[in-house]
């Protein structure tokens, strides 16, 4: 076990954890941005489309890699806490088979509803067209994406950040080029559009699930996958789902509110919904960065309430989530004062710039309170304690539904939706500090 987690200085301890992760979610956002500058090239449609698909494509990262994830890293690191490395191998047993059926569940209702779903979003036409393109290779790969991300979280339980963070960077890399060749057509590719961009996704991710597997199977981990020797027994799914499965309603109500979002921008046409699209693409890209801190809380957390020191557990909590609003507050504020360093990567079109940098202008000043909210999610995983959170994105939900509702009846401008925008992140990330605050920490098992 890694003991130092224990006794170690908190904020040291965590920049040690945290910086693998920034890497491995900085090459992650960059990919990312390298597949919204491959869809530009084919258009302000193709734009549009992946606005209507991205908020799935990110849903299934954030119950795979965030909520479920971290479900099972708290799950293991409260097991080493308290010392049982026999019960934390059974883990990750548990967790791999979960993650297969959570991959194959959302595989099977993307490629049964999306067409359905992307429909009621408002998309039609041609960006419809794109965005099915898409949709119908990427979630494909739904099972390899669980996987990698339930390894990953496997491993961050145990203290080591290393591996997953070097495996999700070289991940990334290989979608950048390989989204690039089948998409565009690079060397001796055909330019397959939309399909190929998905399907660099695809193959990458299911590179990265068979590494992960050979390496938690070679015995170089600390934590040991033994499919054969390891019976299921709900007690220890339980563990896992107990947290994590509870935790999933937090991505599903951050994606819920962004599709809400994105339905009241639908109303002002493709080109306000495209420069929303690289809007709302950003804020995805934030949860990364937060990822980065609060996952490196999570061990830290999760060991320390196995262990039974509740008060360390609060100070490592505190000390990331102030990491990471001061991170995230320095980004909005730039963003704010110069959007087009940000949007001018994907389009040129002066009528999308101009939409995009009215959604910066109103939500980058609320991305410090996002990040601190997003970082006491993870924590909060860490303790086994997360339905203050949860509640805290009840509550940014009903905001935007309700606020959406009457400003659509009002038949306000498109800035006024922006505005909200920054409302709900607002009260996310105060409602979250103060149900942490004042919520009891202690051992889960």
């Amino acid at each position: 076990m890694n003991t130092s987690l224990l006794t170690a200085p908190l904020l040291p301890t965590l920049l040690r954890l945290a910086v693998p992760n920034m890497l491995a979610m900085l090459a992650t956002a960059l990919a990312a941005v390298a597949e919204t500058g491959y869809v530009g090239r084919f258009g302000v449609a193709s734009l549009a489309g992946m606005a209507l698909v991205f908020p799935f494509v990110m849903l299934q990262m954030m119950l795979s890699g965030g909520a479920m994830g971290g479900g099972v890293s708290s799950a293991v690191s409260r097991a080493l806490g308290a010392g049982d490395a026999e019960r934390a191998n059974a883990l990750a047993v548990h967790a791999m088979w979960i993650g297969l059926a959570a991959g194959s569940v959302f595989m099977v209702l993307m490629l049964s509803f999306g067409p359905w779903l992307l429909a009621a979003l408002g998309g039609q036409g041609e960006a419809l067209s794109q965005a099915l393109a898409y949709a119908n290779v990427a979630f494909l790969g739904s099972i390899f994406i669980w996987l990698v991300n339930t390894f990953a979280s496997v491993i961050r339980g145990s203290g080591n950040m290393a591996v997953p963070s070097a495996t999700l960077l070289l991940v990334a890399l290989a979608q950048v080029v390989i989204s690039g060749a089948l998409g565009l057509g690079w060397g001796p590719f055909p330019r397959w559009g939309m399909p190929g961009v998905a399907a660099g996704q695809v193959i990458a991710y299911g590179l990265g699930a068979a590494f992960l597997y050979g390496h938690l199977r070679s015995g170089r981990a600390r934590i040991q996958l033994r499919l054969r020797s390891t019976a299921l027994q709900w007690p220890l799914a339980r563990d896992i789902l107990t947290v994590g499965g509870f935790a999933c309603i937090s991505p599903l109500q951050t994606v819920l509110t962004i599709l809400i979002l994105t339905r009241l921008v639908a109303q002002f046409g493709t080109t306000a919904l495209a420069g929303y699209g690289i809007g709302a693409r950003l804020e995805f890209l934030l949860i990364p960065i937060a990822f980065a801190i609060g996952v490196a809380s999570v061990p830290m957390v999760g060991m320390a309430i196995g262990a039974g020191q509740v008060a360390r557990a609060r100070r490592a909590a505190w000390s990331a989530s102030a990491l990471a609003a001061g991170l995230l507050g320095v980004l909005g504020a730039v963003l704010a004062l110069a959007p087009d360093l940000w949007t001018s990567l994907f389009t040129q079109d002066p009528m999308v710039l101009g939409a995009a940098a009215s959604y910066f202008q109103w939500a980058g000043p609320a991305y410090g309170l996002f990040g601190l909210g997003l970082s006491l999610y993870f924590s909060s995983l860490g303790a086994g304690k997360v339905a203050g959170p949860v509640l805290a994105g009840t509550l940014r939900l009903v905001l935007v539904a309700v606020g959406g509702w009457a400003l659509a009846l009002a038949q306000v401008p498109a800035w006024t939706i922006f505005a909200l925008v920054a409302l709900g992140m607002a009260a996310y990330g105060l409602a979250t500090a103060l149900a942490v605050r004042y919520t009891a920490w202690g051992a889960v098992r």
